[in-house]
């Protein structure tokens, strides 16, 4: 439930573009990112930081996209997102020895700090080359086929990732006995 939440804007974006163009989109993802907001607000008393980050952002490249007229802003919406998430992870391990992925799933897993480093990093570098590889869509391909990878490419190399990196650090998780008595 939580990836479809996080997914809503998108997913609205998408069929909006679907019926009625770039521009209509880009004001229901505008719209949906608000209401999201104000959801998650009301129902949490506090919204989280990439959250509102991802309002700003669209915000201003939706704002941007839609009184210029000019597509390209909201092309470049996820790429500046993806960049300031990468930044984000990599620049809290560089500078303040903080990691930003250990912290959201260490309730979840106990590894040892040198895998919690290693995802840290994966992740940021994750973050790094899908913002390259979304504009080199944007720039390459045709609108219709760049809002088909903003939703589906987009999500499959997220969820292909997240594979990875399950196979990746399985190694490191309790083993279960399977030695248990049954009565």
């Amino acid at each position: 439930m939580k990836l479809l939440f996080d997914l809503f804007p998108v997913i609205l974006f998408f069929i909006a573009f679907k019926f009625f163009g770039i521009f209509a989109a880009t004001a229901v993802a505008m719209v949906a990112t608000i209401a999201q907001i104000i959801y998650v607000k009301l129902r949490h008393g506090t919204v989280d930081k990439m959250l509102m980050m991802s309002g700003v952002i669209i915000t201003v490249f939706g704002g941007a996209t839609l009184l210029l007229k000019d597509p390209q802003f909201i092309q470049w919406k996820p790429s500046i997102l993806y960049w300031l998430f990468s930044a984000g992870i990599l620049g809290a391990q560089a500078f303040f020895n903080k990691n930003p992925m250990r912290s959201v799933m260490e309730k979840q897993l106990s590894l040892p700090d040198v895998i919690w480093a290693k995802l840290n990093v994966a992740w940021g570098l994750l973050f790094l080359a899908l913002g390259f590889l979304n504009l080199y869509v944007a720039y390459n391909f045709s609108q219709d086929t760049w809002v088909d990878f903003k939703l589906f490419g987009i999500t499959g190399i997220m969820f292909v990732f997240i594979i990875l990196q399950t196979v990746f650090i399985s190694k490191y998780l309790p083993k279960e006995d399977g030695n248990e008595d049954t009565k």
